[in-house]
């Protein structure tokens, strides 16, 4: 008899339909088949899937059984199918007396020996299958369930053991359909372990700059001596970012997923990510790749922060593989086995110090590098990746009496992020029938640039005078006038004035020296 299951095939972040298959009853020597380019994973499911079925109730076929995983030229992996196997089998032998529903369903999970369900990777990526597919319904694991339930137009079912299901088909139970408001996925991080800016003393230049970066999205390169708060300021920035909209949220888990990592404490919470990779990480590990491409640090920052400290000392082939992502959002991975295109839209958040001792420039006279040093230690950087990184801003030390004050106070991440949303607001407006990818001042196109942007002949030649001093290039220009935009933004102002030039420009002390 032949039956038939619905699956998916996780490629990168997304999930391609997959149909197991079974046939049983067949002539010859009674045993179980798998063919469709399964990899070690899936044929080792053979052994799970008869455990389970024995510790279920039930026994495999004692006839010859072929199962097919279509289609034929994609590398299955993984043990997503065991589940799927389990039912179609069980439906190919008659133990279900509703095998038709399970043409309803997208189904995936990786069974135990027990016949119970473990999570997979791809929750939210198989939900959007389903809905695409018409299916509008999915079986999966507890945990992968409650991922998949942020998906609208899905229905989510969850189940723990294999024997829940078969009763399901059976009509002897029902499953627990998990909707959003279930999600633990959705709830939100306490207020009082986030870190803020309150906590900051001083360097208000350098928070006013961080606040134009967030406001428009722009690329933030911070550079000062060790102790004047650059990896502090840094790690609060989500603090003052708005939070994310559903379909933002859904595409960083999605991304978590995909990566097996989405089950984590912290991926748990209706927030921006964070990432901040050690400067020894590799090319492979920052943009992602493997034998079975996975995301790289890049992409789990998508709608979130990259946070690049000690930026010189991170090799220089790390760094350059950024000039493309930073440029179009996706990193594209070629491997013989498949090519992926992953999104990565984030905000690059970059901090160095000024030689490589750290003190140059410093008032107490520490600094003991040579020019020569220092330069060096500067030319790790690349002018093409200093040009996509629009904001460069100095962090000088913190003098002692500032910090002693008792007076001296800083202003919340709230009140920040109040004047940001503002911004917000502003851009989502103005760029509202454009795709989400333009959405933001520092990702408009040039002709974005011609109507948004509109310089009057004092600005354009003031901008023109300073590119001849600072010898900068055609994307600089493009950058200075992004940057100028969303300073205004923050100031509620429909036209660019010079004060917001010139603050701009300010904001290129790397090019200025």
């Amino acid at each position: 008899m032949l039956a038939k299951a619905h699956s998916g095939a996780l490629i990168g972040v997304e999930a391609i339909p997959v149909d197991i298959e079974v046939n049983t009853g067949e002539q010859g020597e009674p045993r179980t088949f798998i063919v469709g380019l399964p990899d070690t994973a899936v044929k080792e499911s053979l052994n799970r899937v008869s455990s389970a079925l024995s510790n279920s109730g039930f026994i495999m076929p004692l006839t010859k059984t072929t199962i097919n995983l279509a289609p034929g030229d994609i590398r299955k992996e993984g043990p997503i199918y065991d589940l799927p196997i389990a039912l179609a089998i069980l439906a190919a032998m008659g133990k279900l007396s509703a095998p038709e529903k399970l043409s309803e369903f997208v189904i995936a999970g990786e069974l135990s020996l027990s016949g119970g369900l473990r999570g997979i990777c791809g929750g939210v990526s198989l939900a959007i299958l389903a809905r695409n597919s018409g299916k509008k319904k999915l079986i999966l694991p507890e945990d992968s369930a409650a991922e998949a339930a942020l998906v609208e137009g899905v229905e989510s079912y969850s189940a723990r053991t294999l024997r829940d299901i078969v009763n399901y088909f059976n009509g002897d139970g029902e499953l627990k359909r998990v909707t959003q408001s279930d999600s633990p996925f959705m709830s939100t991080p306490d207020p009082s372990k986030i870190p803020d800016f309150s906590e900051v003393r001083g360097q208000e230049s350098v928070k006013r700059a961080i606040e134009v970066a967030v406001a428009g999205g722009h690329n933030l390169l911070m550079i000062g001596p060790p102790g004047s708060g650059k990896s502090m300021m840094a790690k609060r920035i989500p603090s003052i970012m708005p939070p994310p909209s559903i379909d933002e949220y859904l595409e960083i888990l999605g991304i978590y997923s995909a990566a097996g990592l989405s089950q984590s404490p912290e991926c748990k919470m209706f927030y921006r990510p964070f990432r901040a990779p050690h400067h020894t990480i590799s090319d492979i590990g920052l943009t992602g790749g493997g034998s079975n491409p996975k995301p790289g640090e890049i992409s789990l920052a998508h709608n979130g922060v990259l946070f690049l400290d000690e930026l010189p000392e991170f090799k220089r082939s790390a760094l350059e593989v950024l000039r493309q992502p930073l440029e179009d959002a996706t990193v594209t991975i070629s491997r013989s086995a498949a090519k992926i295109t992953i999104p990565c839209r984030f905000m690059l958040v970059a901090a160095m110090n000024p030689c490589p001792c750290g003190y140059f420039g410093d008032r107490r006279g520490k600094c003991k590098c040579t020019p020569l040093q220092i330069q060096r230690y500067k030319s790790k950087i690349s002018g093409p990746l200093l040009d996509r990184i629009d904001i460069h801003v100095e962090a000088s030390a913190i003098p002692i009496s500032d910090m002693a004050s008792p007076s001296l106070k800083s202003e919340s991440s709230a009140e920040m992020r109040k004047r940001i949303e503002a911004a917000y607001e502003i851009q989502q407006s103005r760029f509202s029938n454009s795709p989400s990818i333009y959405r933001f001042n520092a990702r408009m196109s040039s002709a974005q640039i011609k109507e948004f942007c509109p310089l009057t002949k004092e600005l354009s030649d003031t901008l023109s005078m300073a590119m001849e001093e600072l010898n900068l290039s055609a994307r600089a220009w493009n950058k200075i006038i992004k940057v100028s935009r969303t300073i205004a933004d923050l100031d509620a102002s429909r036209e660019i004035k010079l004060h917001h030039l010139l603050e701009a420009i300010n904001y290129r002390s790397l090019d200025r020296q």
